[in-house]
């Protein structure tokens, strides 16, 4: 069963739902309780189809009732309706002149962090290309044909719902196939946070005759094989020259290019460590202090079980928090994992050379600021307050040059 990604509390459960939402939670009840890859087909099949039409603009309303609704009342099927979901929203098929052709909406996450600002927006024409190139030369098959957006993406720019993914599936898709770049108007882009380490994604399609492999470690028999491991070593030697540029001032691990949704939950379990490193890195630079003399405090939210913890960072001899880090959980994770969420914070902590720490063991409902509307962090007495620099620190620059 995958994983949502996104957060785990949902719209309060309606009391009625409409006769499409009815049908889908009959559907993924019908999925969840299969007894045979044959039944499981058929119910695949028909999830398929209504999604499709749904998505298509007909009702996607229904589709986010029934998911409230089995996230309530039936968790196997929740899974397995989720997971249809997001198959509809990233794949779809297209026919030009007779061919039908597989299209999949993927992305290639990069894991960010500077103490500057980390870019986003329109990419220059020729890393689009050269970026293009090795995408299709040292990851996707050799019948693929692909087409990449011309900008880098936060997760804030990235499409906003189901609906609208599938949407931005079949425009690139037929963009794909038929050969045209994409629009290179950047206006329409939202605002993006700015935060000292996150995530930025390149997004395109890459379609393929129906039923063909899409990605190179798919070809086992072909001499293009090549095994995700080796895909990814090729992806960072030959694209991480031409992202450099493009991410001036930052550091950046790459992730190997995959389908949308198994690599936004890669992006966001990556990029948690990377929030704490930066942020006392950020620190020692900002207040002239060493990572030993940086304290943390950490505590759970959540509203009936944690769903994040967040983490305050005060210096020696002071308990206001300046730099606040939220660490969320993920789809299944829970404190029983082992390692356990909270250790994985403390282990992070300490590596980046934090040594005094202090975990609240209350759940806290989660607060944020009135007025800005950031998250409120523990500070090392037991308040949820908010992060403020001191007046007197020169606030960094936010842009690298």
């Amino acid at each position: 069963m995958k994983e949502p990604r996104h957060a785990r509390s949902l719209r309060e459960r309606k009391s009625h739902l409409s006769p499409d939402a009815e049908r889908l939670v009959a559907t993924a009840l019908g999925l969840a309780n299969s007894g045979s890859r044959s039944e499981d087909r058929y119910w695949e099949t028909a999830l398929s189809v209504r999604l499709s039409r749904l998505l298509e603009g007909v009702n996607p309303q229904a589709v986010y009732d029934a998911l409230d609704r089995l996230n309530q009342t039936d968790g196997e099927a929740y899974g397995a309706l989720i997971e249809a979901v997001e198959d509809a929203s990233e794949s779809l098929e297209l026919e030009v002149d007779g061919q039908a052709w597989d299209c999949l909406l993927v992305l290639a996450p990069m894991v960010a962090w500077t103490r500057f600002r980390i870019p986003v927006g329109l990419l220059p024409p020729d890393a689009v290309s050269a970026l293009s190139a090795h995408w299709q030369a040292h990851v996707l098959a050799r019948d693929a044909r692909f087409c990449l957006s011309p900008f880098l993406l936060s997760v804030d720019q990235l499409p906003r719902d189901f609906s609208a993914l599938r949407k931005t599936t079949r425009k690139l898709g037929a963009l794909a196939l038929s050969g045209q770049p994409p629009k290179r108007d950047a206006k329409s882009l939202p605002e993006t946070a700015e935060m000292l380490a996150d995530t930025r994604f390149l997004m395109g399609v890459v379609a393929v005759p129906r039923g063909k492999a899409m990605f190179r470690w798919q070809e086992l028999e072909a001499g293009e094989h090549a095994s995700r491991v080796q895909c990814l070593e090729q992806w960072i030697a030959q694209a991480r020259p031409n992202l450099e540029p493009v991410l001036a001032g930052c550091g950046f691990e790459c992730l190997l290019p995959d389908a949308y949704h198994i690599n936004l939950r890669e992006a966001d379990r990556r990029v948690r460590p990377y929030a704490i490193r930066a942020a006392v890195h950020f620190l020692t630079h900002a207040m002239a202090v060493e990572p030993s003399e940086l304290r943390a405090a950490i505590a759970a939210f959540g509203s009936d079980r944690v769903d994040e913890f967040r983490i305050g960072l005060s210096v020696e001899g002071s308990d206001d928090v300046v730099q606040g880090v939220v660490w969320p959980l993920l789809g299944p994770e829970s404190e029983t994992d082992e390692p356990s969420p909270l250790e994985q914070v403390r282990d992070t902590l300490r590596d980046a050379g934090v040594t005094e720490i202090r975990v609240w063991p209350e759940l806290n409902e989660p607060e944020y600021c009135e007025d800005c509307g950031a998250p409120l962090y523990p500070d090392m007495k037991g308040e949820i307050v908010h992060a403020e620099m001191p007046d007197d620190v020169e606030p960094e620059a936010t842009h690298f040059h």
